[in-house]
């Protein structure tokens, strides 16, 4: 298992947010202010304080970290194709990579190197992958997928394609390949300045602890900053009440629910502290309580008398009345209406059927009742007297007497008289009713100083009662409009309830103060009704301290959850598992095979607790710590050397993948590690990216010394995109025999541009290969004339290739030619000279069959004068 498998293995049984620490981590070696500030935040929300912005946490997955190599698989890269959404890579493009030496991927900054690089490392599950594939920025939001590529291979000797997707489980194959870029290299430098060698990996344990600590400190400041009080409730909490109780159990046992209940008193509460209060402060309790009686059979007295008026005068009863003189008056139009059909009858006297007329009647019949008793009125004889004339009444009169009665008894008419005495009893009542409520004077000052608003209201009801019962009475009278009866103002009658039940509360509180174990009961309960009403005062300090408390506990909960002794632990455990002297040895090999001899790694003996154990240190010259001593070269160079060591003790047979490997090196040691990827060429497949020329012309040299293949891709810029793939080199890069071979595919052009008559076209290509025919001579004269003894930018001069060299008159002659004749092209003439007339494109060739020509002589010559120099 290696050391990121372990981690993540032991990983699973820590907290959550530090399972998120080492999934950003291993995405980025360093953590930034805004990931401490998510980490704080999920670290207080793992411990019960809610994250406002909604942060959610993130766990390094298994299939990000890649599995062991399988020593008994043999996974060979032959391409990439297929590429799509890879930052500005051209969709569908195709890299291909040779099965066996070195295949060096050649192209300038800014043309694609480092989107292959990130699809490398992401689907080889590189260890370090923090710089994510991004869609092109040329599209539109939402027009590019995940990026996606399927990798050639032969495992096994059997071809296998294996698509790739961002975001999926990357084929488990690929693991087998390693990779190693800048961010890698700056992983293995002990960051600490500590002299331990830190195996890859150790770095994300020590990333881990320097969180914990930062988080520690920031959460040990907030709980000093939220530090509770309290001040605002120290006296409350020293009485004996159960509001103390509850105040000496913050925070251990009072929850906030208990102190809203008891700092929240209901009106019957306060006005029975109120109540508690006068009492218990009075000095003769029990002629206070007669008093307070009688005050109450006063308020009584009025309350009663309300009763009696209101009742005469209710809208029930006014409405009662309003009905019945209705009736009446409507019951009186119809016995009118009756008694004028009547009135009608011919020979009648004017008014008989009136009001006058019916009272002489009835007196008729009552006077009949003594003058004829023998008779029942109006039934009377013809011969008799009439009660009223007393003449003979004879057959008329007698007649007359019957009609007259039958008058007096119709429905209309006692229909009317009926509804008349209905409503004559109801006026008489309203009438005859008093309406005074006495309410004046002393009973106005009493009502007064206990309720003004209900004396008010009694003294608005006062006016309403006198203006309501004449205006009722004229209404019914004079068949006014009842809508001019004044309303009642508001019934004070609850309003003298809570007066008379209060002054008899009080009375009865005052009786119980004369039994002192009553008054004690009483003392104590106004205590308790008290401290709840200060509590209310001081409730949202107390609420305050309480949330401060939590706060407190919940930030204990974190830095109780930082320590980071077990993480010191389980990386001391995982660097003395790994320092072994056979790791030793392989790193001082590698250190010596790229000329690092000023340092090497030893074991170093340690005793805590008296047991002897080791690790591995680094050794520097004068000591010091290696991010001061060494130069970033040389810490470049300690990296390459960890990451070879590392294969050189893997059981894998994959390959290795290099992004820029000789960045921040100098020259000199450039030549050691093209040298120490040649020699690793010779056991698995290396594949290097480069921009640097220089780098690949020196792999070429060492390739060929020790016997490898290298194989050159060039990837550039163009309409379709970037990262194309091309066969064709760059010319700087070519020998002598390539560069003759491309000078004749641009004399094609020359050619074509003659044949068309552009002679624009045709000077501006014959210029450019003119130069480019200037470049060919001179990279023969290094690489053929002078067999390659001397070189630019190389390491030294060998001696030994000049045991083919000589150089005559005549070489001198050819090459002084052929210099002058590019240059001459080449340059900008005078302009008194002016422009040169074009060389013929069959002048070109043989310009180009010219140096083709001396190259060939050159190799013959090479090898004839090494063979007569034996």
């Amino acid at each position: 298992m290696t050391i990121l498998q372990e981690i993540h293995a032991w990983s699973k049984d820590l907290a959550a947010w530090q399972q998120d620490a080492i999934a950003r981590l291993y995405a980025d070696r360093a953590l930034s202010a805004a990931d401490l500030d998510d980490l704080y935040a999920l670290a207080k929300a793992e411990a019960g304080i809610p994250d406002p912005e909604g942060r959610v946490l993130k766990k390094l997955k298994d299939a990000q970290v890649a599995p062991l190599a399988n020593p008994a698989r043999v996974v060979l890269l032959s391409a990439v194709k297929d590429l799509a959404n890879v930052n500005a890579l051209a969709n569908g493009s195709r890299l291909p990579i040779a099965r066996a030496g070195v295949t060096i991927i050649y192209g300038e900054n800014g043309v694609g190197k480092s989107g292959y690089s990130r699809v490398f490392k992401k689907a080889c599950r590189a260890r370090d992958r923090r710089e994510s594939i991004l869609p092109n920025a040329n599209l539109e939001p939402g027009k590019s997928g995940p990026a996606q590529a399927t990798f050639e291979t032969e495992i096994d000797g059997v071809a296998t394609d294996l698509p790739w997707k961002d975001g999926a489980e990357p084929p488990d194959p690929l693991s087998d390949i390693a990779i190693f870029d800048s961010h890698c290299a700056r992983a293995y430098i002990d960051n600490q300045g500590d002299f331990a060698y830190a195996p890859y990996g150790l770095d994300i344990l020590e990333g881990l602890v320097g969180a914990c600590n930062k988080l520690k400190a920031r959460a040990t400041a907030e709980k000093a900053a939220n530090a509770p009080s309290n001040a605002a409730y120290t006296v409350l909490a020293g009485e004996q009440t159960e509001v103390a109780k509850k105040l000496l159990g913050i925070p251990a046992k009072t929850k906030a629910a208990d102190i809203e209940t008891l700092a929240t008193l209901s009106d019957a509460e306060l006005e029975r502290l109120a109540l508690l209060n006068k009492t218990l402060a009075e000095a003769d309790p029990k002629q206070k309580a007669l008093a307070l009686r009688q005050k109450a059979s006063r308020v009584t007295s009025l309350k009663d008398r309300i009763a009696a008026a209101v009742g005469v005068v209710s809208d029930e009863k006014i409405g009662s009345l309003q009905t019945l003189v209705a009736k009446s008056n409507a019951a009186k139009a119809a016995a009118e209406l009756a008694a004028t059909e009547f009135k009608a009858t011919p020979g009648q006297l004017a008014g008989t059927g009136g009001e006058e007329w019916k009272d002489l009647f009835e007196a008729a019949r009552a006077f009949a009742e003594v003058s004829h008793a023998e008779h029942e009125f109006p039934g009377l004889p013809a011969e008799a007297a009439c009660p009223l004339c007393q003449n003979v009444l004879g057959p008329d009169g007698a007649a007359r007497l019957l009609r007259f009665d039958a008058f007096i008894k119709a429905a209309a008419e006692k229909a009317a008289k009926e509804a008349r005495e209905a409503a004559a009893i109801p006026f008489r009542a309203i009438q005859e009713a008093s309406v005074d409520l006495m309410f004046r004077d002393a009973l106005v000052e009493e009502v007064t100083e206990v309720a003004p608003e209900v004396a008010a209201a009694c003294t608005a009801l006062q006016d309403a009662l006198k203006a309501r019962q004449p205006a009722a009475l004229q209404a019914a009278a004079t068949k006014l409009a009842w809508d001019a009866v004044p309303k009642l103002s508001g019934d004070p009658q609850p309003g003298l309830a809570d007066i008379i039940n209060g002054l008899l509360e009080q009375a009865k509180a005052l009786d119980a103060t004369a039994d002192e174990t009553l008054k004690a009961a009483m003392a104590a309960e106004r205590a308790e009704l008290d401290a709840r009403r200060r509590l209310a005062e001081v409730k949202a300090a107390v609420l305050e301290a309480m949330t401060k408390h939590e706060l407190c506990r919940k930030l204990q909960v974190c830095i109780d959850g930082m320590e980071t002794r077990g993480i010191s632990r389980k990386s001391t455990d995982l660097s003395r598992t790994t320092a072994s002297q056979e790791l030793a040895d392989a790193l001082n090999a590698e250190l010596r095979l790229l000329k690092v001899h000023h340092l090497s790694v030893v074991m170093k003996p340690e005793s805590p607790g008296g047991k002897t154990q080791f690790k591995l240190a680094l050794q520097l010259p004068g000591g010091g710590t290696p991010a001061a001593i060494l130069s970033e070269g040389e810490q470049r160079a300690i990296a390459i050397a960890s990451f070879m060591a590392e294969m050189r003790l893997g059981k894998g047979r994959g390959g290795i993948v290099l992004d820029d490997p000789v960045s921040s090196l100098d020259h000199r040691r450039r030549w050691e590690v093209a040298e120490r990827l040649a020699k690793e060429s010779l056991i698995r497949q290396v594949i290097v990216f480069t921009h640097d020329i220089y780098f690949l012309l020196i792999l070429g040299q060492k390739t060929e010394e020790v016997g490898a293949t290298l194989t050159k891709n060039y990837i550039r810029r163009t309409a379709d995109g970037y990262g194309v793939h091309s066969e064709v080199l760059p010319f700087d890069v070519l020998g002598t025999k390539d560069r003759l071979g491309r000078l004749r595919q641009m004399l094609v052009g020359v050619r074509k541009a003659a044949k068309e008559g552009d002679d624009d076209l045709q000077r501006q290509l014959t210029a450019k290969f003119y130069g480019q025919l200037r470049l060919a001579w001179e990279r023969c004269v290094e690489e053929v004339l002078l067999n390659g003894a001397v070189q630019r930018f190389g390491e030294d001069v060998s001696t030994q290739r000049l045991k083919s060299v000589t150089v005559t008159d005549d070489d001198y002659r050819e090459i002084d030619a052929g210099m002058t004749k590019s240059s001459k092209f080449e340059h900008d003439p005078a302009a008194a000279v002016g422009r040169l007339p074009i060389p013929d494109p069959d002048e070109l060739d043989t310009d180009i069959g010219r140096l083709a020509k001396w190259r060939e002589a050159l190799d013959k010559r090479l090898k004839e004068v090494a063979k007569a120099r034996g």
